[in-house]
């Protein structure tokens, strides 16, 4: 059975702006209906590195706040701490970050909570028996949340094709371990020229993994069992996660991961398809977009609202100058000298060696959504 996901554009008139709008949409796609009375609901979104200005305008937020507020509920921006040195590491850089670009309780009417806490290991573990996760590492905060709604920039991604709920929901909410987990076979390694000998890791592991000797660690991979601590502790981020699995690998562990997050309490989605950058937010910079803007949809269902975004990108022209542009400007031609847009995946001709089908293939497997939809303009 199709699931419905609800569209409306970005044109606006002179009675309603595009809040307004945002509003309309929440309302018509029945979020409204999920109890909300003095319930603790999380708003999952992504903050955006800092110096990147792709992320979404804290406004949107402030939309999602309000309408949950109205309806009783006590709403929090969240996201996880990243696997990557950056701004958003740890609690303070990250909340740090998130009010720079503007999501402050000021500005969206609820507070930051990073879901996983200063360092990244603020963690439930998630029994779910999946086939490639038994255990997920989901950030506290996040499943102590009564109702969760992910908030989600739909844009490409460099491993994952694109970045929509299942990413904002799967690979965001993990803790450090668990983005750890999905990228990787769970165990890091040192990088020695970096590394000090504080012994850092050495205190956190619980597994007498790591080892300084002359001065510098190392980790024992036969003792190591990839809870990702080290990692988090270590001083001069000289701890690396080993990013050796294929594409498939990671779209099938993060489905998982999405449904440790969503399984047994009321969950709704909302993304917007603006400023496509070719990259996740989470890089410091942000490219041309690679297609217009489109739209803004809504539904229950984070499978079925993914592949709606998918579809609206790839019905798009390529914006001149972009990555996508470059890349069938270089690579694709027909005999007759024009070029096929035709067979085509946007997010594929703009990374080449990712895949997104098969993550939304396993979350149809695991029972959290369908491919299939009604698309509902309003």
């Amino acid at each position: 059975m199709a699931s419905k996901v609800y569209f409306t554009t970005f044109k606006t008139t002179e009675n309603e702006n595009l809040l307004m709008k945002l509003n309309r949409l929440l309302k018509t796609a029945g979020m409204g209906d999920i109890d909300f009375d003095d319930k603790f609901t999380a708003i999952k979104i992504h903050f955006g590195e800092y110096g990147n200005l792709a992320f979404l305008r804290p406004n949107y937020a402030k939309v999602v706040a309000d309408f949950i507020k109205e309806k009783g509920g006590k709403p929090f921006l969240t996201d996880c701490n990243t696997l990557y040195v950056g701004s958003r590491k740890n609690a303070l850089d990250h909340i740090e970050t998130a009010y720079l670009n503007g999501f402050s309780p000021l500005q969206t009417g609820c507070h930051v909570l990073i879901a996983d806490g200063l360092k990244g290991t603020d963690e439930t573990l998630v029994k779910i028996d999946g086939e490639y996760v038994k255990e997920a590492k989901i950030g506290h905060a996040i499943m102590d949340a009564d109702v969760f709604i992910s908030l989600n920039h739909f844009k490409g991604h460099e491993m994952a094709g694109f970045g929509g709920a299942i990413k904002n929901i799967g690979m965001g909410c993990g803790s450090r371990a668990g983005k750890m987990e999905q990228h990787c076979d769970g165990k890091p390694h040192v990088i020695t020229e970096g590394c000090v000998g504080c012994g850092a890791c050495t205190k956190i592991c619980a597994h007498s993994a790591p080892i300084v000797k002359d001065g510098k660690a190392s980790i024992d991979q036969d003792k190591c069992v990839g809870c990702g601590r080290c990692l988090a502790v270590c001083p001069k981020d000289t701890i690396k996660a080993n990013f050796d699995d294929s594409i498939k690998m990671l779209n099938y562990r993060m489905a998982e991961y999405a449904y440790a997050v969503l399984k047994d309490r009321p969950h709704f989605h909302i993304s917007l398809i603006c400023d496509v950058s070719p990259n996740c937010d989470c890089h410091a910079e942000n490219d041309i977009p690679i297609v217009p803007d489109i739209g803004m949809l809504a539904s229950f269902d984070p499978v079925a609202l993914d592949m709606a975004c998918a579809d609206l990108v790839n019905k798009m022209p390529a914006n001149p100058g972009s990555v996508l542009s470059d890349n069938i400007e270089a690579d694709v031609f027909n005999e007759c000298g024009h070029h096929d847009h035709e067979k085509h995946d946007h997010f594929e001709m703009t990374h080449p060696d990712t895949e997104w089908r098969s993550c939304l293939e396993h979350c149809m497997k695991l029972g959290i959504g369908t491919m299939d939809y009604e698309l509902i303009r309003i």
